[in-house]
């Protein structure tokens, strides 16, 4: 039987990872560019050409954020195309949140809305 502090244990360890993937610059600047890209997504090329990152050190810098579910991928003939999870982004957020801003009241809800303008 998994108990609830079993769940949220693993729930944090999770997003531990997830924020671990995006904690190195090259991969924040990634996800930044991925995001800009939304919905669409970018193929590998032009993530490459745009950040100027080396196409191996590339390579395992997506495979990172990929790997932790932050980023999706689909091949397009010869092509990568890469998108940004967008709901695994909006997890971390909530976990976040819930924890800031409803627990702890750390934050004021209506000071994020304002943030993100």
């Amino acid at each position: 039987m998994v108990t609830a502090a079993v769940k949220a244990s693993e729930r944090v360890a999770k997003y531990a990872d997830m924020f671990s993937a995006m904690g190195t610059e090259p991969r924040l600047r990634i996800m930044q560019l991925l995001l800009t890209a939304h919905p669409d997504g970018l193929v590998v090329g032009d993530i490459q050409s745009e950040l100027d990152i080396p196409n191996s050190t590339l390579s395992h810098h997506l495979d990172k954020l990929k790997n932790e579910d932050l980023v999706q991928v689909k091949r397009e003939g010869t092509f990568l195309r890469y998108t940004a999870n967008t709901e695994a982004l909006r997890e971390v957020l909530q976990f976040l949140y819930a924890e800031c801003c409803t627990r702890s009241s750390a934050i004021k809800p209506r000071d994020i809305v304002q943030f993100c303008k």
